[in-house]
């Protein structure tokens, strides 16, 4: 199968990148990187999500980086939603799309929400009708998709399994995680072809850790079965905070160049990209993860 002509780029970073920083990110600067991020190009921004800010008190602010959002025409501003209070929150702050998350791992799902799949799978299916009644447009995640902290390697039937029941639950789109960044290239292969089984090819996104440096080989691998969307998170932001030592997302700005010297379309901005990711990362104190940020600020060779 060729190449797709055309990525839709997933930006996590305002979500899934901050979520486990020790030190509260003021709202100003949640919203300054959402909004700088849109302005790249970037069509899906993740703004944080509507969790027990007991477990994740980085993200307690969302309502608040909503309301001072001012929303670019085109651009989806999802949040994660882990149950029906966070569905209801959702509601109150007029979120168009929301993100549900279950894991491929038993264990983990255990360690991150207390409780099996199968258990996880029944409510989630609940909230999802939920969103979908309401008018909203419902993502799905599934985690450990290439490996697990605690059980290791993960059956690829187990994968597809909840992918499948993700999809049928009105998911339009499925991202297969690879939260501890373990994978490589073969074994996303085989992944993603056995996900294909029960969901297909158009609706399935990849997220993709770089823990052991094989994200965009994995990513190169996902894009010849035709995959044509890819989570990523401006600087490399990000790691589960349930997994670990588990690093950064793969970072946007590497994932956007890869692409451009492919000549795959995204929309996406380079410069501006890099610019968004140095910001967040000089509030962080340190430097951004991606190698093509590094890169951008040694070298006066174009982007594209």
């Amino acid at each position: 199968m060729p190449y797709p002509s055309h990525v839709r780029i997933v930006e996590v970073g305002p979500r899934d990148g901050l979520q486990n920083e020790k030190t509260l990110v003021p709202v100003d600067v949640k919203v300054t990187l959402i909004q700088a991020l849109a302005e790249a190009g970037l069509k899906t921004v993740e703004a944080g999500s509507f969790v027990s800010p007991k477990w994740v008190p980085q993200m307690a602010d969302t309502a608040a980086v909503l309301a001072r959002l001012h929303r670019k025409p085109g651009v989806s501003y999802p949040v994660l939603v882990p149950n029906q209070t966070g569905l209801e929150a959702a509601l109150r702050n007029n979120v168009q799309e929301i993100a549900i998350f279950a894991a491929a791992s038993d264990t983990f799902s255990h360690r991150n929400i207390n409780c099996s799949i199968e258990e996880s799978l029944s409510r989630l299916a609940a909230v999802a009708a939920s969103a979908l009644a309401h008018g909203l447009k419902v993502r799905g995640y599934a985690s450990c998709v290439l490996g697990c902290p605690f059980e290791g390697a993960i059956e690829t039937a187990a994968v597809a399994h909840v992918a499948g029941a993700l999809y049928e639950m009105g998911c339009y789109e499925i991202s297969l995680g690879d939260t501890i960044g373990v994978g490589t290239p073969l074994k996303a292969h085989a992944m993603i072809s056995a996900v294909a089984e029960r969901v297909p090819i158009p609706a399935l996104a990849i997220h993709y850790h770089d823990t052991w440096g094989q994200a965009l080989a994995n990513i190169l691998a996902s894009l010849q079965l035709g995959i044509s969307v890819v989570d990523s998170s401006v600087a490399g932001l990000g790691g589960c905070p349930y997994a670990p030592g588990a690093t950064g997302n793969v970072a946007t700005e590497d994932v956007v160049y890869l692409l451009n010297g492919m000549n795959i379309e995204t929309g996406v901005d380079l410069d501006q990209v890099a610019s968004a990711g140095r910001f967040i990362s000089q509030h962080l104190g340190r430097a951004p993860a991606s190698k093509v940020a590094v890169a951008l600020q040694s070298t006066c060779l174009p982007t594209r």
